[in-house]
């Protein structure tokens, strides 16, 4: 009977997701010779070839590519018995791995974990901080089970749940005097502060200043919504960034866009993902925050 090991098979995903052998061993804390065992293993095991390098980088065979897949559903698989045996231990729920962007991981989830944490203490949290796209990946990867992201989200084997509306709004220092609605020809007036391209909230942007068929100058773009904030409060220009961020800062004031505009958060998980007591305690506590806010 042909049989191999849940870490052999964790070692192949990893090899091929690093695009080498030392990546790899780094990053699973192992010797990269530990790494092509456990390979040789497993090919030899499968009697197919899973592992070829193409100029310097190693990937996955037409084999591996297959194997890949199953790794996946395998992987999910375990990740949702080990969650739904956690809840037959004394007091325990489990561990709930979340990924976000960094505005809703400052302004929205404090709230979220600290509810979590004086209700459910024994309930383990992890939140991890990155894009749309990275952490669509991680989900679909198993590697997060739940992430908070801004839309459009899309994937195959991916569940994707409008969950709230963040209005944007264009943010200045104190001392400027803004409009009650700002509309994109005002802002022609003023250099602005923008997310770097790439990110879905930027690309927002960018299509309502196309829809007004208005051109804008951008002075500076940035990967954080606090620089840009530090920026704006040093009379750098202005910045549309999301409402949530700037509502309790003295020293900003801000005023909606005309016509208003919207980014949607979305909550993301794989289909196949079982609600453990944990995952449902906090999709229960994001609801009510959302709601709160």
């Amino acid at each position: 009977m042909t049989t191999f090991s849940l870490d052999q098979l964790r070692c192949f995903a990893e090899v091929v997701r690093c695009g080498s052998f030392s990546a790899a061993a780094d990053v699973l804390g192992v010797t990269q010779p530990a790494i092509s065992l456990q390979i040789r293993q497993l090919e030899k095991r499968l009697g197919v070839r899973l592992i070829e390098r193409v100029g310097r980088r190693t990937m996955a065979t037409a084999a591996g590519e297959e194997l890949l897949r199953h790794q996946q559903r395998i992987d999910a698989a375990v990740g949702d018995a080990l969650a739904a045996m956690a809840q037959y231990r004394q007091g325990e729920l489990g561990q709930v791995r979340l990924g976000t962007g960094a505005t809703a991981c400052i302004y929205l989830l404090p709230g979220v974990l600290e509810q979590l944490r004086q209700q459910w203490p024994s309930l383990q949290v992890t939140v991890n901080i990155g894009n749309t796209r990275d952490m669509l990946r991680a989900v679909e990867e198993n590697r997060l089970v739940m992430a908070l992201v801004t839309l459009p989200a899309s994937g195959r084997m991916l569940d994707v749940t409008p969950w709230l509306q963040d209005e944007l709004v264009l943010v200045a220092r104190r001392d400027v005097a803004l409009p009650e609605q700002a509309s994109a020809e005002q802002l022609r007036q003023h250099s602005l502060l923008l997310y770097e391209p790439g990110g879905n909230t930027r690309r927002i942007v960018d299509a309502w200043l196309t829809e007004q068929a208005q051109e804008v100058e951008v002075s500076m773009t940035l990967g954080s919504v606090e620089a840009i904030k530090e920026l704006v409060k040093a009379g750098l220009g202005w910045a549309i960034v999301p409402r949530m961020a700037v509502e309790a800062q003295a020293e900003l004031h801000y005023c909606s866009l005309s016509p208003p505009l919207f980014r949607t958060l979305a909550l993301v998980m794989r289909q196949d993902k079982s609600l453990s007591r944990g995952l449902q305690l906090m999709r229960q506590a994001l609801s009510e925050q959302c709601r709160e806010y």
